[in-house]
């Protein structure tokens, strides 16, 4: 990591990002040893450096002052270095997690993006998620959400990446403007499902963990507290995940969690539990529309759920090539026709 120079008898103290003692020789030379070299030669170092356990600290203290202080398109690049088969897919980790704790939301919305696209193991993805969703304030997490949900609308099936994609470059390193090509005999993945219904419950999902939120403890026990801002933190976290991957599995989760926080408040009388009653009565909302909310954020998952369930069927990919093929049959006279006129 570079820092900045001080004069002498400057008051200005220079701490580093990674938490390296003021001064510390080691410590400085590794930040300053990632901070401007090419992205191949640090991923080099750091698995020199990882062969021998007398460096671990040395090679912690290089991936963190990466996350710090590299661009998000640096850290990308040295995660795809670091994690390529076969070598651990947690490698990287701790440069994942500084880039996405330490950095503004919008540098960490950027990051989430690329490596959201990039060609990754699913680990990389998960642990900036995680990295995320518990290190991040719920103000920060709620604005990050808003953005990977702007970012999702404004992408189109037709509409190619805003970055470069990863291909090969010499001996297998990873560059910048190679599209690799398809497999051989496998067609191009396309998902045919609309991406209104995710994106309706994203947004559904994170009003509802908004309500859902205690402002106040209001004197109640640690536990009950607890449970109610746990509510909270649920649904935000998968709103979260669903703006990155609308997957099954999170899609379903997303139909139970607020179905479950109705049913609770429909069956409070029944269950008679004063501790839930009192978590019901943290809630930032008045009960009737936190019930409300919640029954429309499982609404809208159950819809998306089943949406992306039908354009996976098999029935889907003959639906596609039939309209396809229908398209070609209704193009045809006009391409004729400009054929001839060309002549």
């Amino acid at each position: 990591m570079t820092t900045s120079s001080a004069s002498p008898g400057s008051n200005e103290h220079v701490i580093p990002a990674t938490g390296a003692r003021y001064g510390d020789p080691l410590g400085g030379l590794v930040q300053a040893a990632v901070a401007d070299r090419p992205v191949e030669e640090v991923a080099h170092l750091i698995t020199l450096l990882e062969r021998s356990p007398q460096y671990a600290q040395a090679t912690v203290d290089a991936l963190r002052a990466v996350g710090v202080t590299r661009s998000v398109e640096d850290v990308t690049r040295l995660v795809i270095l670091l994690t390529r088969p076969p070598r651990d897919a947690g490698c990287a980790d701790e440069a994942i997690r500084a880039a996405a704790g330490a950095r503004p939301v919008e540098e960490v919305t950027r990051l989430m993006d690329l490596m959201h696209r990039a060609p990754l193991e699913p680990h990389c993805g998960q642990e900036a998620i995680r990295a995320v969703a518990t290190g991040r304030p719920v103000e920060e997490l709620v604005e990050l959400i808003g953005r990977l949900a702007v970012a999702r609308s404004a992408e189109s099936v037709d509409e190619p990446p805003d970055w470069p994609p990863f291909g090969q470059g010499p001996e297998g390193a990873p560059t910048l403007g190679a599209v690799p090509p398809p497999p051989p005999g496998r067609p191009p993945s396309v998902n045919r499902a609309p991406r209104w219904p995710s994106r309706l419950s994203v947004a559904v999902l994170a009003v509802c963990g908004l309500l859902w939120f205690p402002p106040q403890r209001d004197g109640a026990t640690p536990q009950v507290y607890g449970f109610a801002l746990g509510v909270s933190a649920l649904c935000l976290v998968l709103a979260l995940l669903l703006t990155v991957r609308a997957a099954l599995p999170l899609l379903a989760a997303a139909v139970v969690v607020p179905a479950a926080l109705a049913a609770t408040q429909v069956f409070e009388a029944w269950l008679d539990s004063p501790d839930l009653s009192r978590a019901l009565d943290l809630t930032l909302a008045p009960s009737w529309a936190t019930g409300l909310t919640a029954v429309c954020a499982a609404l809208a998952a159950l819809i998306a759920l089943l949406v992306n369930l039908a354009a996976q069927s098999p029935g889907a990919d003959s639906v596609a090539r039939l309209m396809a093929e229908a398209q070609r049959t209704a193009d045809a006279p006009r391409t004729a026709q400009a054929h001839r006129t060309g002549d």
